[in-house]
């Protein structure tokens, strides 16, 4: 987190190298202010100004921290929970050189999308983690139908597809302290106005953009906000407990349910499932050839053909 907090203040040019070298052995949160009065700029595309006006929520989007280039929301958003930032902040960026997704995947992200953090302070069990991800995902879904999209699914746990593409990712991380959570990190991108053909030919194959869907340019600002008004709304009804209503609207919009899947598991496990359904706490049922039930709380499920 260290480096990357300091490249972030490097490219800004709150750093020159000769500062680079004397605070190797100083406390990175000293810097902290300086962080969020750069994510309170204006920048190119992603106005926050934009966003804020019509906002309908209580807390989440409240306080918005936009950059040009990050490393990665995820890891500014870890940082900025360490440092005070209120419930509910939201650190988007234009672009992101770094981006991580499950298992460690990492890539670039370009300008035209939408990539950013929510930091969130629940007081929740980590057994009830996997229901935050499974959220998010319906809030992105109903994001996308408000905008035009229609049927977009979800892929268990994190993908969001249309047309059998994908077009958002979800990464959600917590930040724990002595086995108690104090901060959970959603992250979101989505494939918004990206110019398909410069991905790289494998990522074209299963890759779509809202804007190739739709048949012209999204306004990301009304996009967001549209999002953090749906997440706000699904957020509170995990907040009260409505863990049913959640997998509800879920289940409606499951790409994965009712599909064969090989499931990957740690230590290079493989084996081929009937998708069944998805447990209460948010883990994937699976029919194993044997007739047998087993519940996939982690690794991967890929949609065989």
């Amino acid at each position: 987190m260290k480096t990357e907090i300091i490249k972030l203040l490097k490219k800004e040019g709150k750093l020159s190298e000769e500062t680079i070298n004397e605070i190797q052995d100083v406390n990175i949160h000293d810097f902290s202010k300086i962080v969020q009065e750069i994510g309170e700029k204006e920048t190119g595309n992603i106005k926050a100004s934009e966003i804020s006006k019509n906002l309908n929520t209580k807390y989440i989007g409240k306080k918005l921290y936009v950059y040009n280039e990050v490393n990665s929301t995820n890891t500014v958003a870890k940082f900025l929970s360490k440092n005070g930032v209120e419930n509910g902040s939201v650190i988007i960026s234009e672009k992101q050189t770094e981006a991580r997704g499950r298992s460690g995947k990492v890539w670039e992200s370009p300008l035209g999308g939408v990539w950013l953090s929510i930091i969130l302070t629940p007081d929740v069990d980590h057994s009830r983690l996997p229901l935050i991800t499974l959220s998010t995902g319906v809030a992105v879904a109903k994001t996308l139908e408000k905008i035009g999209i229609e049927n977009p699914e979800i892929k268990w746990p994190n993908d969001i597809i249309i047309n059998d593409k994908k077009v958002c990712g979800i990464l959600t991380e917590a930040v724990a302290k002595f086995n108690t959570i104090e901060n959970v990190i959603i992250g979101v991108g989505i494939d918004a106005n990206l110019n398909m053909s410069e991905f790289p030919e494998k990522l074209q194959e299963g890759t779509t953009t809202l804007e190739k869907e739709l048949g012209r340019k999204s306004d990301v600002n009304l996009l967001i906000r549209i999002f953090l008004e749906e997440f706000e709304k699904i957020s509170e009804l995990f907040n009260h407990e409505g863990y049913e209503e959640i997998l509800k609207e879920w289940r409606k919009r499951s790409y994965t349910i009712g599909k064969i899947v090989e499931v990957q598991k740690p230590y290079n496990k493989f084996y081929d499932a009937y998708v069944v359904g998805i447990g209460k706490e948010g883990a994937l049922v699976v029919e194993k050839i044997d007739g047998s039930l087993e519940k996939v709380i982690s690794g991967e499920c890929k949609i065989k053909k």
